[in-house]
């Protein structure tokens, strides 16, 4: 029988978009926009091959970086930015108790089994420090331009898909405050991030703080 942790390696390695999309690079750049001032360390999680990383470290070269990915060979030609590559799932993080002030996961909650999904917004919460704060985007399952041509958010490594307000839901859920949505995806580099039709982006962020 396969174990969880080869399941997801074998569906991650199917989706390799991220490694060449240009709009990662503008997700981490928004992503840098919502750090607390004074936010050091970082957990990158689902952290891919680091284009990400290299960008933080571009906009700010004190941060220290933590890659977290279930992939080994990505964790493998992980750049030097990243101070420590961490090999394991989102749903048993092995770092201490409240060690991070910052958790991002680019288009990561949507590669999850649903059974997976509350258990890694536990960790989450248990790994950020009080203060801290969760960075995420995942795409939007109201997103008209799907709706119109008929496709979905599931597909290629792509196991569970999360509503704007049942996922603000759901984080409340685990003790996060402060839930804030926001628009994201190639539309927001034209619309920005506060058009008021949420249905227009394909992605949306979530900024979600643990006080």
């Amino acid at each position: 029988m396969v174990n969880l942790h080869k399941k997801y390696e074998v569906q991650n390695v199917q989706q390799n978009r991220s490694q060449h999309d240009p709009f990662t690079l503008k997700r981490y750049e928004q992503f840098f926009s919502f750090f607390q001032k004074g936010a050091v360390k970082i957990l990158d999680v689902g952290c891919n091959t680091g284009r990400g990383g290299l960008r933080f470290k571009e906009l700010n070269p004190n941060l220290t970086l933590f890659g977290l990915d279930c992939v080994q060979e990505r964790l493998d030609v992980l750049p030097e930015c990243y101070s420590q590559k961490v090999y394991g799932l989102s749903t048993d993080i092995p770092m201490e108790d409240r060690f991070f002030d910052v958790i991002t996961a680019g288009e990561f909650l949507e590669h999850l089994y649903p059974a997976d999904v509350d258990q890694t917004l536990c960790e989450f919460q248990r790994v950020l420090k009080i203060g801290g704060r969760l960075l995420l985007t995942t795409p939007n399952p109201n997103y008209i331009k799907n709706k119109i041509i008929g496709m979905s958010v599931y597909g290629v490594s792509h196991l569970t898909q999360h509503f704007p307000e049942v996922l603000r839901l759901r984080l409340q859920m685990h003790g996060f405050s402060g839930v804030k949505l926001y628009g994201s995806g190639r539309v927001s580099q034209y619309l920005g991030w506060h058009f008021p039709l949420m249905s227009i982006y394909g992605s949306y962020l979530v900024v979600a703080n643990k006080y």
